[in-house]
């Protein structure tokens, strides 16, 4: 329990520096921020959050300077065609196949990977691995519907608790050095076979701090800073097709800040919250730098659609 409280305190230190909105100097107009948004920081999707796992590409964000093209928020596809930022886990849209029990259907896994062994002290399992420069420490709690610990995973297995922790320096080709610092803590309930919804609260947070030059060979120093929870999610466990959440909140934020060696500064921010009613059509709100507009996610797959 301490640890899970550790991890939701940490989520809501990362909302707090989120919510904080700084200005937009003249000259730092002049960077494209595109990928800001589409992307997300290196490493990121090694946590359990709601983003598409595809999301994450490997390279830290790099601002670039016009050169012709248009920002995304004047006119450009600044999220890549995806239309929400970094994509929405398939989990989170009925994207997932069916099946009851520990290991299918929407967020049926939790097994972990890297060298692992279980801490008879912690009662968890605990994991550790390296991968492209980072490093993940992850650990795995497990229990029967009546509280039974278990030292691995069975089809008795109704609640899982993930914590994970992922640390490192990224390198690009172009020499670009980012310093990640990414944690989250998931616990999802219903994963029994004889259970009939399944329910998930989750926090993750991540940091990434880029130092490089953009493609016109100015220094810059750049920020990432995401926030995700999910709180109160059921699925409804349905035979024979996938099913999509009825119930709970998704919060998602990214803020990037960039200075460049002449100090000209940029920041801009995006908020994403999805509220599921039950019907087949989720609620999207979406603010970008303080302005808000209200869509609507069609389940099961959709795309948002904002009017």
């Amino acid at each position: 329990m301490k640890r899970i409280a550790q991890g939701i305190a940490a989520g809501l230190v990362v909302m707090t520096a989120l919510a904080c909105t700084e200005t937009t100097s003249p000259a730092g107009s002049a960077m494209l921020l595109t990928q800001a948004f589409a992307t997300l920081p290196a490493g990121f999707t090694e946590t359990s959050n709601s983003f598409a796992s595809d999301a994450s590409l490997g390279d830290a964000f790099m601002p670039r300077m016009h050169h012709g093209g248009r920002d995304g928020r004047n006119g450009g596809d600044e999220l890549g065609g995806r239309g929400i930022m970094g994509g929405l886990g398939a989990d989170f849209h009925g994207g997932i196949g069916f099946g009851r029990g520990f290991g299918r259907g929407p967020f049926g896994g939790g097994v972990l990977r890297g060298t692992c062994a279980f801490n008879s002290l912690s009662a968890r399992v605990e994991c550790t691995d390296t991968r492209h420069g980072l490093t993940i420490v992850s650990s795995a709690s497990y229990k029967t519907a009546e509280g039974a610990v278990q030292s691995a995973p069975d089809n008795t297995t109704d609640v899982v608790n993930i914590q994970s922790s992922v640390t490192g320096t990224v390198i690009r080709r172009d020499s670009a050095v980012s310093i990640i610092s990414h944690t989250s803590n998931r616990t999802v309930t219903g994963l029994s076979a004889g259970s009939t919804q399944r329910t998930v609260n989750s926090t993750a947070r991540g940091e990434e701090s880029t130092s490089g030059k953009t493609d016109s060979a100015v220094a810059f120093t750049a920020t990432r800073l995401v926030g995700d929870t999910t709180t109160g999610l059921v699925i409804p466990i349905v035979e024979g097709k996938p099913t999509y959440p009825t119930a709970g909140k998704v919060v998602r934020q990214m803020k990037v800040s960039v200075t460049l060696a002449s100090g000209s500064h940029v920041t801009r921010e995006r908020r994403e919250v999805i509220t599921y009613d039950g019907s087949a059509t989720a609620t999207l709100v979406i603010t970008t730098d303080g302005t808000a507009k209200t869509c609507t996610l069609e389940l099961p797959r959709g795309r948002p659609v904002c009017g």
